[in-house]
């Protein structure tokens, strides 16, 4: 996963690129967040689910 570079941010910002939408300055940024939360609850998810299962010999 790419890090959101806030100097090329701010550069596009300067540039007049919009800053939101697909192809806006914070997209990189919102799927950043996106993809961290969405991992974060597939984590947690797993490991109640773990929890829940007896183990079975």
């Amino acid at each position: 996963m790419q890090n959101f570079d806030f100097n090329e941010a701010l550069k596009g910002i300067q540039a007049g690129k919009p800053i939101t939408g697909s192809d806006g300055v914070l997209a990189p940024l919102i799927k950043q967040l996106t993809e961290a939360a969405l991992n974060a609850e597939i984590q947690s998810h797993l490991e109640q689910s773990s929890e829940t299962i007896p183990n079975s010999v």
